[in-house]
């Protein structure tokens, strides 16, 4: 009992989100909540009519602090999406927090990123903290291995691979997927999921940078198509002409700490460093071909034919894995 923050990353997707909130189902189980109220926050900015300090959308969760159950049970409340709290909303919650009584109420506050002061610091300092990292592949592949274990599902290892491309780091999809492949049996083949799955996940770029990076054009053009099907081809262009700007800095700078100025980030952040460590194997040779090679795509993607874009940039991968790969 008492008041949890659930920390989620400032880009939480549908997987983190779902992650979120099975923690937050889990503590207020724990305490002994039967049924408890959800407050959704709306983004800040939406319009929507208030009395006082509070939006009408936040307003239910003064009552639900400041009693308990009329029953003797625990009283629970969910607060969703606490970073988009007010200033003004954010002091007054501070205040009921700090009057609460712990052991008659159960607050859980998810949030993707800082709670507004000075909430954060009284929650911090009346509470406990649950972090929920940003998924990525890896993590979904443990965490594909541990839920299948659990559901009793055998995931041959083809199976899992196939999987794992289509939905990448989206736990929530891949939840889904999981209950809809039980109904077929308690064995999921590669020709099950090919047969039910053929979309493609919605992926971070640098996957794409960091199979060019090793030069591995295999995984460089499949994780082209991935983006494909949810982004243009100027993105991506965009985005690789960034990268070889980033080498190309890092290339001529005399010092990690100059560089990190120039891309405007700190030294100790990880592309910082990732960029910084592959500098003794950038020539200056292959930087400039990449930007030639990019500039002439951009033009072929402007100018010519829409059929021909994906070729262009399946091209322009290949010699970006050969040019840049280790």
């Amino acid at each position: 009992m008492g008041f949890t923050v659930i920390s989620g990353p400032r880009d939480a997707g549908p997987g983190e989100r779902e992650v979120m909130f099975d923690k937050a189902g889990d503590i207020l189980q724990r305490a002994g909540v039967t049924d408890h109220q959800r407050i959704d926050v709306p983004g800040r900015g939406a319009s929507e009519s208030s009395e006082g300090q509070l939006r009408e959308s936040v307003q239910g969760i003064v009552p639900a602090l400041q009693s308990g159950s009329l029953f003797g049970d625990v009283s629970g409340v969910f607060v969703v999406d606490a970073q988009n709290l007010l200033k003004a909303e954010a002091e007054v919650i501070a205040e009921l927090v700090e009057a609460a009584d712990p052991d008659a109420v159960t607050a859980v506050f998810a949030a993707s990123g800082t709670i507004p002061a000075p909430l954060g610091k009284t929650l911090r300092a009346h509470g406990s903290t649950e972090t929920v990292k940003k998924y990525r592949e890896r993590d979904a592949s443990r965490w594909l291995s541990e839920t299948a274990s659990q559901r009793k599902l055998k995931i041959e290892p083809a199976a899992a691979a196939v999987l794992l491309r289509r939905f990448g780091s989206d736990v929530a999809a891949l939840g889904q997927a999981l209950d809809q492949l039980a109904a077929d049996g308690s064995t999921v083949t590669e020709d099950d999921v090919l047969g039910r799955y053929a979309n493609r996940p919605d992926e971070p770029m640098w996957l794409l940078a960091d199979a060019i990076n090793a030069g591995n054009e295999a995984e460089a053009l499949r994780r082209l198509a991935d983006f494909l099907e949810h982004g243009h081809p100027l993105v991506v262009l965009s985005f690789l002409e960034g990268e070889v700007r980033k080498r190309s800095l890092a290339a001529v700078a005399p010092d990690m700490e100059t560089y990190a100025g120039w891309v405007k980030a700190t030294p100790s952040s990880f592309p910082v460093r990732k960029v910084w460590e592959r500098r003794s194997s950038t020539r200056a040779d292959s930087l400039r071909r990449s930007l030639d090679a990019l500039a002439r795509a951009d033009l072929q993607i402007k100018t010519a034919p829409e059929p021909t874009h994906r070729v262009t940039l399946e091209r322009l991968t290949v010699a970006m894995c050969r040019w840049l790969g280790r």
